[in-house]
């Protein structure tokens, strides 16, 4: 393994990985994250009382819509087609909150974990958005790489989702 960053050049300039070289292989990506909330507004959202309406649903295809657009939100990510975008939010009543998890697949010369971690992400923004009128202090927390396959890195699965 090179002590090397890929996406800086032997002078320190960022850039562009050059992947044309490499195969297409299925790969897959899944993230997950957390959004904390008061009792009572997790009980809001649960009930559909939100002021701006569908949270969930809204939050979900947010994520979904995100995915598809990483390359075009952070630098140096490679444009992808993605075959599967799975955004699930799942109410969690011992938080208060929602557990969200996003999962991605692609068949490509470069893996998908921006793409996963970038729609938990604007999942998780997207409620706080949906239902800041309720309460200012709803808590995003723990967005990470919970697992991936294919790639010359091999796969990978997170050992203690903290």
């Amino acid at each position: 393994m090179s002590d090397r960053l890929s996406h800086v050049d032997r002078t320190g300039q960022a850039n562009m990985v050059d992947v044309s070289a490499k195969t297409p292989t299925v790969r897959e990506a899944t993230a997950a994250g957390k959004v904390r909330m008061k009792q009572t507004t997790f009980e809001a959202i649960e009930a559909g009382n939100a002021p701006k309406g569908d949270v969930l649903t809204t939050a979900r295809l947010a994520g979904i819509m995100a995915a598809k657009q990483t390359s075009q939100l952070i630098p140096l990510c490679h444009p992808l087609p993605l075959q599967k975008i799975d955004v699930q939010i799942i109410a969690d009543p011992d938080l208060p909150g929602y557990n969200l998890s996003a999962t991605v697949k692609t068949k490509s010369e470069t893996g998908v974990e921006m793409e996963a971690l970038t729609a938990v992400s604007v999942a998780a923004l997207t409620l706080y958005d949906m239902a800041k009128g309720l309460e200012k202090s709803i808590a995003i927390e723990s967005i990470h790489l919970v697992r991936k396959t294919g790639g010359k890195s091999g796969d990978y699965q997170v050992m203690d989702n903290g």
